[in-house]
């Protein structure tokens, strides 16, 4: 089949590893400017060089067997490393998180920065969007978060929508500071500390460069709270929370920078994936298994595995 991927993160470039694996031709479509999603790495020039935030994920583990093989391969291709900092079984991408991201697009189709905003279906599969007109597949594949998958699947496939619609996702802002000196007194990890949910210092990960930098992940509850506060007001008090978790004034910022992630931690709907082989549309990521990238490349194996039987 000639088959679209919708999302060309973890879970769409699993299942287009494994659908062109079964011999399928596979077309990924993705809004962003590159690879990433959430496992982005956002780079900030500064005063003192080039500073790197992995301002998603901020590492992954490898337990199921399959997944652990496919990491071992990373490894060996120097696109990702341990950071035992975070736990004994932790891994980053290297030097940024969206080294494997990108490792694995690249063998594949993708068209970046095309943000696919409706689905047709006749004799074949029509996505649209802005700029974007592409017709004549088989089947579409939905690799992006339950609250995208909603709207798109829509009265095309009802049981599809609702079972995305269903499973809601945690919101997640993000701060990231860069500065002139090291912080100190200071782990580098942090966890639950008032609103933070997660602090680390992206500068101690392995292969990075530049000056000492951190990436502060505010608490679900913190973030809903919030999520529509201005960008400048979360900067400041998120900086707040950090220098209380280290208990020091923090000397200023030489960059700050704030993300919101309106769908960062996923839900779990539990199924695996999802296909309607009559109409021949269906759903993977995380959000169908659970909220780690281990999950997102299992759910977009699985899928693809089932339908290249």
């Amino acid at each position: 089949m000639r088959i679209a991927i919708v999302g060309a993160g973890i879970a769409g470039l699993a299942c287009a590893d494994g659908l062109s694996a079964g011999g399928h031709e596979v077309a990924l479509f993705d809004k962003g400017r590159g690879p990433g999603g959430r496992m982005s790495t956002r780079r900030v020039q500064t005063p003192l060089g080039e500073a790197s935030f992995d301002h998603g994920a901020q590492y992954f583990t490898a337990r199921d067997p399959q997944f652990a093989g496919r990491v071992a391969a990373w490894a060996d291709a120097g696109v990702v490393a341990p950071w035992p900092a975070a736990s004994p079984d932790a891994w980053v991408g290297s030097p940024s998180m969206n080294a494997p991201v990108r490792a694995m697009a690249a063998r594949h189709n993708v068209r970046w920065n095309a943000q696919v905003r409706a689905l047709e279906r006749g004799e074949t599969w029509r996505l649209t969007g802005a700029a974007m007109d592409e017709s004549g597949f088989d089947a579409v594949v939905l690799a992006v978060p339950a609250e995208q998958v909603a709207p798109l699947a829509g009265r095309l496939d009802p049981v599809l929508a609702a079972e995305a619609a269903g499973t809601r996702s945690e919101p997640c802002w993000t701060m990231m500071a860069a500065f002139a000196e090291r912080l100190v007194g200071s782990e580098d990890v942090i966890r639950d500390r008032g609103a933070i949910g997660w602090a680390a210092r992206n500068s101690s990960k392995p292969m990075r460069t530049g000056p000492e930098s951190w990436v502060v992940q505010a608490s679900p509850d913190w973030s809903r709270d919030h999520l529509e506060d201005d960008r400048a007001e979360v900067q400041a008090e998120l900086v707040n929370e950090l220098s209380r978790a280290i208990g020091c004034a923090l000397p200023t910022p030489i960059a700050l920078d704030a993300h919101r992630w309106r769908y960062a931690r996923s839900g779990c709907q539990g199924a695996g994936y999802l296909w309607n082989a009559c109409l021949k549309i269906g759903a993977c990521g995380d959000w169908l298994i659970g909220p780690r990238v281990e999950d997102a490349w299992t759910s977009g194996s699985k899928f693809a595995l089932s339908i290249s039987k």
